[in-house]
């Protein structure tokens, strides 16, 4: 970190008609957020101050124009537009989907040129932000074309954190998709994440399967014994300890996931379907691999709960400390290598740590 202020968090509104807005003014009504981190709304004054009086919330927000008048302590609102913004709560509207945009794009921006240390992205809808200049489906992807590395949607929690070799691609192409190097590349994104963004020295990482029952020695598709099982091999003798293919069915219900520090689905619904199950709510996106840190909630913009103020900001706050957390942690990482002393030292402070725990 290259600043001796806290760190600063940048936050696109996402889709304005839906929860987006309310849950990101609720959690900064608590004035002790600002305590850990400053926080940085791409939006507009006008239209954050319409939200704040619409929900009736009690927070004070300090409109900006640039990242040059950030105010440590207060909710800096940064000005992408001037107008005002006709919001209907739970109403799908490709003009909100036009200023979901502005607030990404002011707010990768940022990211990008270090105005701000970490992206924190609320839910969008994928419909209403496509465009002739504007065609990915969600974040990821567009983060994966303005970043650097290589991105791979990353959900986690305290105790559980579950990749994906393929995000949005059609159930029926995914097969398609997987090859040994997409298989190598992706497993080597969560390997290195969880050394350098989760601090785990030795990573064990689980594998699902493609087919059901991983095939089925062939009655069930092929793909696990002539992709998977050859490739997870190749990279479990380069020395990472790496296991599978499991069954995905079971393997959650068995609490098998306990023993491991990430597990990699092999398609979308595979993973995050136990995930959301799991985490209650507590879950963050968090996009790996990248060189920039960006999270966002584990929910979407929620268009039947919006406008009703019953929206539950858990999952969004818990990207906020997430975002911040790893943030930390990838610097640490940087200076702990740039100083080989600093790592035995910290080696034998956490050793203590853990023995004084355990009595």
């Amino acid at each position: 970190m290259k600043r001796e202020e806290k760190i600063i968090v940048g936050i696109s509104i996402g889709d304005l008609n839906g929860i987006g807005s309310e849950i990101v003014l609720k959690i900064f009504e608590d004035n002790r957020m600002m305590d850990f981190y400053t926080p940085v709304i791409f939006a507009s004054t006008k239209t954050m101050t319409f939200v704040k009086n619409y929900f009736k919330l009690n927070i004070n927000l300090n409109g900006i124009n640039t990242t040059k008048e950030i105010v440590h302590g207060k909710v800096n609102v940064l000005n992408c537009w001037k107008e005002n913004v006709n919001i209907n709560f739970g109403k799908e509207d490709l003009k909100i989907g036009e200023y979901a945009i502005k607030s990404l794009e002011a707010a990768t921006k940022a990211l990008k040129d270090e105005e701000i240390d970490v992206l924190v992205t609320a839910p969008i809808n994928k419909s209403n932000i496509q465009s002739d200049t504007f065609k990915f489906p969600g974040h990821t992807d567009y983060l994966a074309q303005e970043l650097e590395g290589d991105s791979l949607m990353f959900m986690v929690t305290d105790t559980l954190r579950v990749g994906l070799l393929t995000d949005h691609v059609p159930v029926k192409d995914v097969s398609n998709h997987i090859s040994p190097e997409l298989i190598i590349k992706k497993i080597d994104t969560v390997y290195n994440s969880l050394k350098t963004d989760f601090r785990i020295s030795k990573p064990k990482i689980a594998v699902l399967g493609i087919n059901p029952h991983t095939g089925d020695n062939g009655v069930i598709g092929t793909e696990d014994d002539t992709i998977m099982r050859p490739t997870l091999k190749k990279i479990k003798e380069s020395g990472k300890l790496v296991f599978g293919p499991y069954a995905a069915d079971s393997f959650f219900g068995s609490d098998n996931y306990k023993s491991f520090d990430a597990i990699i689905a092999s398609y979308h619904d595979q993973g995050l379907i136990p995930f959301k199950t799991l985490s209650f709510g507590q879950g963050v996106n968090f996009t790996a691999g990248l060189n920039r840190v960006r999270t966002s909630p584990d929910h979407g913009t929620a268009y039947e709960i919006a406008g009703k103020g019953i929206a539950d900001i858990s999952s969004f706050k818990e990207a906020l400390f997430t975002a911040v957390s790893i943030f930390k942690n990838r610097n640490e990482f940087e200076e702990l290598n740039k100083n080989p002393l600093a790592i035995s030292k910290r080696k034998r402070f956490d050793e203590r740590k853990y023995e004084s725990k355990k009595k």
